[in-house]
């Protein structure tokens, strides 16, 4: 009998197939509602095999689901956690860049304060010219 996967295990599993960039965009466009393929296409800008194993990978995971309209298929998300998933994405990364940008402003105005690094690398490697 197997042993359960612990949550901690499931959680990496889950984090790492999301750990595509063609895959979060492709959540990011279905946010809005269900899209065709071709649509998809269009704004992913990416070969359609590569788009179709990506969209398989999603798929099996039960992340998306399709559908068929004639000779369409129709991709959406199975469910509104993946869009909050994203939204708690974008305020985590939001966040975190704002602090990066505090620190690069900091970092700026120590370096004005010492009359500038870039003046004593540029003077650095003139002469070795």
């Amino acid at each position: 009998m197997a042993l359960p996967v612990p949550l901690y295990q499931a959680k990496a599993e889950f984090f790492r197939m999301l750990g595509h960039p063609v895959r979060i965009r492709v959540l990011e466009l279905l946010q809005d509602g269900p899209m065709p393929v071709r649509d998809l296409l269009a704004q992913i800008e990416v070969e359609r095999p590569n788009l179709s194993q990506q969209l398989a990978v999603l798929r099996r995971s039960g992340i998306v689901s399709s559908s068929r309209d004639g000779d369409t298929v129709v991709y959406s998300l199975a469910g509104g956690d993946v869009a909050e998933l994203l939204r708690a994405a974008r305020r985590i990364l939001t966040e975190l860049l704002a602090d990066q940008q505090c620190l690069l402003v900091e970092l700026r105005e120590a370096d004005d304060a010492r009359g500038g690094v870039r003046h004593v690398v540029a003077e650095a490697g003139a002469g070795t010219r």
